[in-house]
């Protein structure tokens, strides 16, 4: 009997423990549960957190003898209110995921859900009766057979191990039926386009770019700029996506995911189209999101955000930090990055794993220290990058796309006041003829371009920006568009 009953308590103990881990590995899903089985709202974060805890608690008590008649009260106490819940739900014609098992096992209640549990109660019952001081074979005392120790201590590892190789194997399904879903959504519903616009996916802003001030409003139709979305001094990740878009709508319970496991790292913005209902409908899901509705695609343009989904990470200077990831595999490869991230701050800027850089990136290094003449006669050295911020431009009289943006660099050369960046071009080509531009901002010749190599440079035009302490900010730009992004200007 004092074996039968062993067994019993290691059944228990086992059950209650799986449940409990699998419980702390899925709270969300735990929290939709008690939502769906009536519990107030306010009391269902505190109530996911505390079940798997006394869960835990319940199966460790039975695992010895002086605590197991109480850890077999909780246990039918528990088993009751369960089943009690179950049958209320049923009685009501409702069906909600019991989710008692986490992932590793959730199914609407039914019939089944109320024998699984009547089985479950009849052991922690026949506990209860035995009494407290008939509980069966303690398994840490001495004079017991060091076998029955030895079994109720790899039963233990054993669960463990198994909850562990069960959630790793449901993350891989998971994974494999989004997968599924995606390509039946593209296949069923997808319609050949043709777009002679669209580009590489990862042709957004270059790194370091100044995010271009926005206004949107949200689905409730209030509106919300860019220093609104800045205001929680937090990196901002922005999701271009659009209520037409199939591959956005199987991508819904990954962004829920995401939000949830990095809300506390980064912000999310989505970005879409349309009327707010339809954006209800496809991306209300379970979780409240910030989804901002633009007229057409106007600030998918801003970020050259040609394709949905895609996005994108803003740090708290409102400075693009990271490649535009595109499609599936392309947003889980970011958002990847993002969670390894221990913290995303200055100078914190992600690359995709097969980017093609015009440069390698310098950013968060001191500018090369130099010593030279400008074309007035003045003196320019490194130190003279510090104390603002600086566009550092490279120019050649012999290229036709520098002479195309120099009416725009003499514009920004005359406007430039206390808020804008200096500007240093650095130039091949003959003095006289640079100075017949009339530029206040120093300009240097560069002939044999020893500094422009310094600085990585190895085109024209292109430009990068330096801040205040003379460090790199921005990976090289090249041409108009790229370089006036640095300074969040359009040309």
């Amino acid at each position: 009997m004092e074996i039968f009953l062993l067994l019993l308590r290691l059944a228990l103990a086992g059950l209650f423990g799986v449940a409990g881990i699998a419980k702390i590995f899925d709270p969300e899903g735990s929290k939709k549960a008690f939502t769906d089985f009536g519990v107030p709202a306010p009391l269902v974060r505190p109530v996911a957190f505390l079940l798997p805890v006394f869960e835990l608690a319940v199966a460790g008590t039975l695992l010895f003898v002086p605590s197991s008649w109480f850890g077999a009260i909780g246990a039918s106490a528990l088993l009751l209110i369960f089943t009690a819940g179950m049958l209320y739900q049923m009685a009501k014609g409702n069906a909600p995921d019991c989710h008692c098992f986490g992932q590793i096992h959730s199914e609407p209640v039914g019939v089944s859900s109320i024998v699984r549990n009547l089985m479950m109660l009849v052991p922690a019952v026949i506990l209860v009766l035995q009494g407290r001081g008939r509980q069966g074979l303690d398994i840490i005392k001495s004079d017991q057979d060091i076998l029955f120790t030895a079994v109720g201590l790899a039963v233990i590892v054993l669960l463990l191990a198994a909850v562990l190789f069960l959630k790793n194997v449901s993350e891989q399904q998971k994974q494999i039926m989004r997968r599924i879903e995606l390509m039946e959504l593209i296949g069923r519903d997808a319609a050949d386009v043709e777009r002679e616009d669209i580009g590489h996916p990862r042709e957004g802003l270059p790194l370091g770019a100044l995010v271009p001030d926005f206004e949107l409003p949200d689905l409730d139709g209030k509106t919300v700029s860019l220093k609104d979305i800045k205001a929680d001094n937090k990196p901002v990740v922005f999701f271009f996506v659009a209520p037409t878009c199939t591959p956005c709508r199987a991508l819904l319970p990954q962004f829920e995911e995401w939000q949830r496991a990095l809300s506390d790292k980064v912000k999310f913005v989505f970005i879409s189209n349309r009327a707010a209902k339809d954006n209800r409908a496809k991306f209300g899901g379970d979780s409240e999101k910030l989804i901002l509705l633009q007229k057409d695609r106007e600030v998918a343009e801003l970020f050259r955000a040609k394709w949905t989904p895609m996005a994108v990470l803003m740090d708290t200077k409102g400075r693009i930090a990271s490649f535009t990831g595109a499609g599936d595999l392309g947003l889980r490869e970011l958002m990847e990055k993002i969670s390894d991230e221990s913290a995303i701050g200055e100078f914190t800027y992600l690359t995709g794993s097969n980017e093609h850089r015009h440069s390698a990136l310098r950013i968060g290094e001191n500018v090369p220290e130099i010593s030279v003449t400008d074309i007035n006669g003045n003196g320019f050295d490194s130190s003279q990058f510090k104390g603002k911020a600086t566009l550092v431009a490279f120019w050649s009289p012999n290229c036709k796309y520098c002479e195309a943006m120099m009416d725009d660099i003499k514009e920004f050369d005359k406007a430039r006041n206390g808020t804008e960046p200096n500007l240093v071009i650095f130039a091949d080509g003959e003095k006289e003829e640079h100075l017949k531009l009339n530029l206040k901002a120093p300009m240097i010749v560069d002939e044999d371009r020893e500094i422009g190599e310094k600085f990585g440079q190895f085109g024209t035009p292109s430009a990068i920006l330096v801040d205040e302490n003379g460090k790199f900010i921005s990976e090289t730009a090249i041409g108009a568009d790229d370089i006036w992004s640095l300074i969040g200007k359009r040309k």
